[in-house]
């Protein structure tokens, strides 16, 4: 029978060259004092984690991300570390470090995926990112595919950007990314100015589905990310619940519960990035004893 995968999202560094306007790290508070696990930490924090998966059954697959991961001071080392265990993974960064030579050397070190972002058009994604984020990030779509890496592109939805969605969507067929998805912006503090209403969100969709349609032949293939387009596939007719089945079984919803991690630089361990929910601590607790705790229990 073959096994499934476990995911870590793993956050390896704080550091970044980039101060997006609704990222996790600085959104509460703009003196943080980064963070950058050590090799001892990584090295202790790559053990505990193939230990749970040896525990679990499963087969680890690790999302290396931060901050912008490769400004970590070790990170060769880790993609070295990943090689040598034959372990594939996937890199969530930004495009600034990403020459031809780089990418051909992530991709000799196993990585599958590199996930870009794209937050707006031009004048939005940068003003939300930095200046010439915009451009540079649609540039190296290409370098990543030379290098035979699949290239992702995340959309991060709020109020200040939804109406850009459907271009931005035209931009990355355009431009051949493998992979497209977005998901809701998830408010840290009360700004007003990202908030979206059901309804609006609800018309995105099925702009989306539309044009989701429309680019089924393109190279592009579109992730639906989001659990809303469950319930909207199921209003279309086109997802099925199972006849015969009791009423407590669960039919989508997030991997948190069975299939993900979340670990950050200091080693606090989250059922989700999206909110706070520290259920522990990868530098002094099991990962299998977390996952099984009551803490976690209590997000699931």
């Amino acid at each position: 029978m073959k096994m499934e995968y476990f995911a870590f999202q793993w956050h390896i560094t704080d550091s970044c060259d980039q101060r997006c306007q609704h990222c996790y790290i600085f959104s509460e508070n703009n003196f943080i004092k980064l963070k950058e696990m050590t090799w001892t930490e990584i090295e202790s924090v790559f053990d505990n984690c193939l230990d749970m998966c040896a525990k679990a059954n499963r087969l680890p697959y690790f999302y290396i991300t931060g901050g912008d991961p490769i400004l970590h001071s070790r990170f060769w080392d880790l993609m070295s570390l990943l090689k040598t265990n034959n372990i594939p993974f996937t890199i969530l960064g930004n495009p600034f470090h990403l020459t031809d030579g780089v990418c051909k050397r992530l991709k000799e070190h196993g990585c599958e995926r590199y996930q870009l972002s794209i937050d707006g058009l031009r004048e939005t994604h940068d003003a939300i990112r930095k200046p010439g984020s915009f451009d540079t990030t649609l540039e190296k779509i290409a370098y990543l595919r030379d290098a035979g890496i699949r290239c992702a592109i995340m959309t991060t939805v709020s109020g200040t950007n939804i109406d850009e969605i459907p271009d931005i969507i035209d931009l990355v067929v355009e431009h051949k990314a493998d992979i497209f998805a977005f998901a809701r912006y998830c408010p840290t503090s009360s700004e007003k100015s990202t908030y979206l209403t059901p309804e609006r969100y609800k018309d995105l969709l099925e702009v989306c589905w539309q044009k989701f349609e429309t680019y089924k032949e393109s190279e592009t293939s579109f992730n639906l990310k989001d659990h809303l387009w469950t319930l909207f596939l199921y209003e279309k007719g086109l997802f099925q619940i199972p006849e015969g089945l009791k009423d407590d079984v669960v039919y989508d919803g997030c991997n948190c519960s069975n299939s993900h991690l979340t670990i950050l630089p200091k080693g606090e361990v989250f059922a989700c990035r999206r909110f706070e929910s520290n259920v522990g601590n990868v530098f002094n607790e099991k990962l299998i004893n977390i996952f099984t705790g009551d803490k976690m229990n209590y997000f699931r």
